[in-house]
């Protein structure tokens, strides 16, 4: 075999739990290390390393990441009470996915990885719809009560002068009730436009964006009039010269769209309309163990990662020594789609090729017909055969040492 691609800057590397951790390690001993001449800056964002640092090892990933503009992230575990006692944690930490988005300020895209064999649910949708969610604000910060009957609830707002603005919310004079009070900030609402903008002019897609401005006057309007200004200010011209569309339209609108539409494009979405739709979008193109997702800051910062969890069942069937069949496709392109962007952003030709046909070697596998039992059960091909986890990945580099 030819020299090792070498690497100018490195990469964050941030391993994680279970058994994508297992997976992690296979694929870089399989599929990378005998290609390239592996260049990271490595993180254990495992849940026993983040216990022992009080989840410093996170934050300092992410400063890592802002510094070096490009990782690639494993699956890690957000602790319940379960795990508790199971890692003899110190306290249940935070998700690290939500610190590292926090310090990047970023928008996270999740889009489908299509191969034949898998028809989506909606046979229509030929090309990938990609979902950009708004990750602050709203239900997710929303304060809530439950009220006794009898009760007046208000909407008041103190300015930095000491004045109050009041309105009435509801007259629970008849019955008892629940509220819940949302906000968000026009800083983050910039800032998800713009990831959503460059990023839309980065992949070459059109972009949509849906809110129910008709029914939230003030709240879901602010929303649309942030995108306007900004597109019309920053991106117009920018659009028009890569012929790509902005399209604005109301949430309810954008679903009839989307479903009759052949894909293509982007779908940014509010944060609550984006936890649901990713899901449909996922479960309707096949697997989410075929999702891809990439966190993208607006000064172009990238993390890539797979959209799906740590894969916990198939873990504890490995820890018996019993064989797993587990689907490692979602986090190979977290590896290609982070090369990539290495290359991209270094003017490194050849590791932009290694990381486009790390991709087609991946695919063209599947399509041949080897596949893991998730896929197995999924797929339409006559002539197709179920492998384990580490076989899955040996075929794929057959594939890969051709294309080479």
């Amino acid at each position: 075999m030819a020299d090792k691609i070498k690497m100018n800057t490195p990469l964050v590397e941030m391993d994680g739990d279970e058994m994508t951790r297992i997976i992690w390690k296979m694929i870089k001993d399989i599929l990378i290390l005998p290609y390239v001449d592996l260049n990271t800056e490595y993180y254990d964002l495992g849940l026993v390393h983040r216990n022992e640092t009080d989840d410093k090892v996170t934050f300092d990933s992410a400063e890592a990441t802002k510094k070096y503009g490009v990782a690639v992230k494993c699956a890690t575990i957000t602790p319940n009470a379960a795990r508790m006692p199971e890692y003899n944690l110190k306290e249940m930490w935070k998700s690290p996915n939500g610190t590292i988005r926090a310090i990047l300020d970023g928008t996270v895209f999740r889009a489908p990885i299509i191969v034949k064999g898998i028809t989506p649910y909606i046979p229509t949708w030929t090309k990938p719809i990609t979902i950009a969610r708004h990750a602050y604000g709203d239900v997710y910060k929303n304060t809530e009560m439950q009220v006794a009957e009898g009760s007046k609830c208000e909407l008041v707002c103190t300015d930095k002068d000491g004045n109050e603005t009041r309105q009435l919310i509801h007259d629970f004079e008849n019955s008892s009730g629940i509220i819940q009070g949302l906000h968000n900030v026009d800083k983050s609402i910039a800032s998800f436009a713009r990831c959503c903008f460059n990023y839309a002019l980065d992949t070459k897609q059109d972009l949509w964006f849906a809110t129910k401005d008709t029914i939230s006057k003030k709240y879901d309007h602010r929303f649309k009039d942030i995108f306007a200004e900004i597109f019309e200010t920053e991106y117009k011209e920018k659009f028009d010269n890569a012929n790509i569309e902005y399209f604005y339209t109301l949430i309810d609108d954008a679903v009839a769209r989307v479903i009759r539409s052949n894909g293509g494009y982007i779908w940014a979405c509010k944060n609550y309309d984006g936890d649901v739709m990713s899901d449909m979008v996922a479960t309707a193109y096949g697997s989410l163990a075929m999702m891809t997702s990439v966190l993208v800051s607006p000064d172009g910062i990238y993390e890539y990662e797979a959209a799906h969890g740590t894969v916990q069942r198939h873990y504890y069937k490995h820890l018996k020594g019993e064989e797993t069949s587990t689907n490692s496709v979602a986090t190979i392109f977290a590896w290609s789609g982070a090369l990539r962007k290495r290359g991209e952003l270094d003017g490194n030709d050849e590791l932009i090729h290694y990381a486009d046909m790390l991709e087609k070697a991946t695919i063209d596998t599947i399509e041949s017909g080897i596949m893991t039992g998730d896929l197995y059960l999924l797929s339409n091909l006559e002539n197709k055969k179920k492998v384990n986890t580490e076989q899955f990945l040996i075929e794929v580099n057959k594939t890969l040492k051709n294309l080479m």
